[in-house]
Formats: structure tokens, C-alpha cells, sequence
């Protein structure tokens, strides 16, 4: 049975190299490729996306000072329709909103979810909020209970929590 990268933790770059084609590459300058790519086993596309990094640090004789990246998206039929009449943008990291393969320093490719960003910007926002009431507070002359009830419950509807806890 031909299992699909996306079952998969990690993809050997081998197995890539074995098995995806490039159905129509969409855009190649000297740093960066896109292109629409089908893995011959399982009929899955991919949009794959190669940049070179350049090192200007980079030092010594086995040093190229360059290094270069690629990333594959799981694409589905409509996206790759898309890709293909260049109705749909591609660009990294724009509109790269789900769980793409990208190499390892191992040679292997592991998932990565972008997702994430918009969850850390998310609680940085409550955060901020949170650090605001509370400064409120400590600058509010009263002390009493009843303040102190009132600040536990703006921060709970503050982290989206509701009266039972």
C-alpha cells in the first residue's frame, strides 16, 4: 500500500525526489521557484516553493554561502486549477494559511503549521488586555472585595471564560 506524505511525520527527501513531477511551474527567479508538483504514486499535488538563502556571514572553505529551502503545500483539484490558470496567488508566506512539508537540517521534511502565528498574536492581544485591567486596578484607590470581584470577573470575560469557571 502507497502511504501519502500527508499520513506521514516525516517525508525522506528521497521519497520526494522519487515521486513527485512537476506539472507547471508557475514562477523561477535566481532566489526563488514556484510550482505546481504531483506525486506520481498517490495522484496528490503540492505546491512547492525553493528560495536560496545567501549567507553573507558565511565563512570558511566548506561554506557555499548559500543555502537553499523548500517548502510543499498539500493542494486540492480546485487549487491546482487555479495554480495552473494563474487565477489564484501562491506567494510564501501570504497565503500559505495551512500545513505545508518543509526540509530539516536532516535532509528529511517535517510538517509545519503556520497557524499557530495567528494563535500567538491572538494571546499576545489578551495579554495586553489582562496587563492593562491589572494596572487599572493597582491604580484604583479601593481595595474592597467588591472591586476585587469585579477585576476576577472582567479577566475571566477577558480570557473567555463564563461564571461557571
Amino acid at each position: 500500500m502507497v502511504m501519502s506524505f500527508v499520513e506521514m511525520r516525516r517525508v525522506p527527501s528521497e521519497w520526494l525526489q522519487e515521486r513527485l513531477e512537476t506539472i507547471k511551474q508557475l514562477k523561477e527567479d535566481s532566489l526563488e521557484l514556484y510550482e505546481v508538483a504531483k506525486d506520481k504514486l498517490t495522484g496528490e499535488h503540492y505546491l512547492h516553493y525553493a528560495y536560496i538563502h545567501k549567507q553573507i556571514a558565511a565563512i570558511g572553505p566548506e561554506s557555499s554561502g548559500e543555502e537553499s529551502f523548500h517548502h510543499l503545500m498539500p493542494i486540492d483539484s480546485d487549487d491546482v486549477l487555479g495554480l495552473v490558470f494563474g487565477e489564484q496567488s501562491f506567494d510564501y508566506p501570504e497565503h500559505w494559511k495551512k500545513a505545508f512539508l518543509r526540509n530539516g537540517p536532516d535532509g528529511d521534511y517535517v510538517w509545519f503549521d503556520p497557524s499557530y502565528t495567528e494563535q500567538e498574536n491572538e494571546n499576545e492581544e489578551i495579554g495586553a488586555s489582562l496587563q492593562e485591567q491589572l494596572l487599572r486596578f493597582k491604580q484604583a484607590p479601593e481595595r474592597s472585595e467588591e472591586a476585587v470581584r469585579k477585576l476576577l470577573e472582567e479577566l475571566d470575560r477577558t480570557l473567555g471564560r463564563d461564571d461557571n469557571g
